[in-house]
């Protein structure tokens, strides 16, 4: 059996149509549109409840690749010696194995993250990645406003300076991606197994759709095209009307990389893959747009917009087609499963993830009690279940709490009105997995229920 494992960076769960059933996400802008993998999804198990662990993208990508849980022990850090990764795994078994990525972080010296593989291949200039040294033929006023610091502006002017010569489509990442990825899967039809790892930065900021997809912003807007949000509260610095536009080219960047994958999956199709491989579509992390009041990552957005992403998986034949999962998993739990349905279930035993094969064949409908997600640096942790989300905040912040079926945008904290429900969620995850450089482990639920009495200093 084939694997080819696609990575899409940054890819709300709520922007694809299959999971929203194509109802717009935010006032005033139009539904995303994402035919190419929602057909995709009619042959294949989707999943609704697949949740990272340690933040963001570097962490996620070490739980995939190795297994592993990163959130009590690893911060953004290289692949260790120790490692072992599902590259070097199925190297042993035969596999030819490739890597294409436009993700930079890869790239980075020491990182290691290409280790195993047979060939790979970096597509550069994406975001800030220091690929050119000259300015930008572009003029960076045209693309920040009167109160993007200079930090900002300088990150603009690389990304625009990266870009100068990316106005054709078939230039741009994503594209970029899909072609070398679509050649290597040409190439090597002749192996008898090949594992494809995927990897497209988009539609990680900067969003910078082509032109006939930017169609979910306002035809009337008259500002500068504000393909990079700062970080902070973004009433600080935008206008309501700039929201808008950012949300809008978001949504387009998604069509656009959508646009891309069905090239993609028509080679997949033409060349027999579909018969005989695994293919899994997911995203590492969602992206906030101002759900809450602020743009981009952070260790305090802990949201669904952040949290939730999509997860897709192809059976050889679309075996099991249609079936629709919501059981609670984790991404070190996706490894252990390809193992499982791969027929190598015992390179697993060592890793922390366990396989939900069970849940997929349909002999169990439950895989994990509850989650936990956080950044390994920041002090905000998210708790959740399938109907609860509790946030444990800095020491003197309120803690919150959500019940995720009557209240999916995460809206009304009920933190005061079902304490009890908080001190269950807490109570599954033990202060290893709170971050002890705070001097806190556990600081009650709003600061009224006392959870814990323990320090560590």
């Amino acid at each position: 059996m084939n694997l080819i494992f696609i990575m899409l960076d940054s890819f709300r769960q709520d922007h694809i149509s299959l999971y929203n059933e194509g109802k717009p996400v935010f006032e005033g802008v139009p539904p995303c549109k994402t035919p190419n993998l929602d057909n995709f999804a009619k042959d294949s198990v989707v999943f609704y409840n697949v949740y990272p662990e340690g933040l963001p993208t570097i962490p996620v990508r070490t739980e995939l690749m190795t297994g592993q849980q990163t959130l009590p022990y690893r911060p953004w850090q290289p692949l260790t010696k120790e490692d072992i990764t599902i590259a070097e795994i199925l190297r042993e078994e035969g596999y030819i194995c490739g890597l294409i990525s436009d993700t930079y972080h890869y790239r980075a010296p020491g990182m290691n993250f290409h280790r195993g593989f047979h060939s790979y291949r970096w597509i550069r200039g994406q975001e800030y990645d220091p690929y050119t040294s000259w300015k930008s033929k572009r003029n960076v006023e045209d693309y920040v406003n009167e109160n993007y610091t200079p930090e900002w502006r300088a990150r603009v002017e690389q990304y625009l300076s990266n870009t100068d010569d990316m106005e054709d489509e078939d230039k741009r990442f994503p594209a970029q991606v899909v072609s070398q990825a679509i050649e290597w899967l040409k190439k090597c039809r002749d192996h008898k197994k090949i594992f494809l790892w995927i990897d497209s930065f988009d539609p990680h900021e900067p969003w910078d759709p082509p032109k006939r997809f930017d169609k979910y912003t306002d035809p009337n807007y008259k500002g500068p095209r504000l393909i990079l949000p700062m970080g902070g509260r973004a009433s600080d610095w935008a206008t309501p009307e700039e929201i808008k536009y950012i949300q809008g080219l978001y949504a387009g960047e998604a069509e656009f990389v959508d646009y891309c994958l069905g090239a993609l999956f028509n080679t997949l199709e033409e060349l027999g893959y579909y018969e005989d491989s695994l293919i899994i579509i997911t995203a590492d992390h969602g992206h906030p747009l101002c759900d809450h009041g602020k743009f981009l990552k952070g260790a305090d957005r802990m949201y669904s917009e952040l949290l939730k992403v999509p997860f897709v998986m192809r059976f050889p034949k679309g075996e099991f087609a249609g079936k629709k999962v919501s059981a609670l998993i984790q991404f070190q739990d996706v490894l252990p499963t390809i193992l499982d349905i791969i027929g190598l279930k015992n390179n697993t035993s060592s890793m922390h993830g366990r396989s939900f094969l069970p849940v997929i064949k349909g002999d169990r409908d439950n895989h994990r009690d509850g989650v936990i997600i956080g950044y390994y640096e920041g002090i905000d942790r998210c708790i959740r279940d399938l109907h609860w989300s509790y946030i444990q905040r800095p020491e003197g912040e309120p803690d919150e709490l959500y019940n995720l079926d009557k209240d999916p945008k995460e809206r009304n904290n009920l933190i005061d009105k079902y304490p009890e429900e908080a001190l269950r969620l807490s109570s599954m995850f033990g202060s290893y997995f709170r971050n002890r450089k705070s001097g806190r482990i556990v600081k009650g639920v709003q600061g009224k229920y006392e959870m814990s009495s323990s320090s560590v200093e």
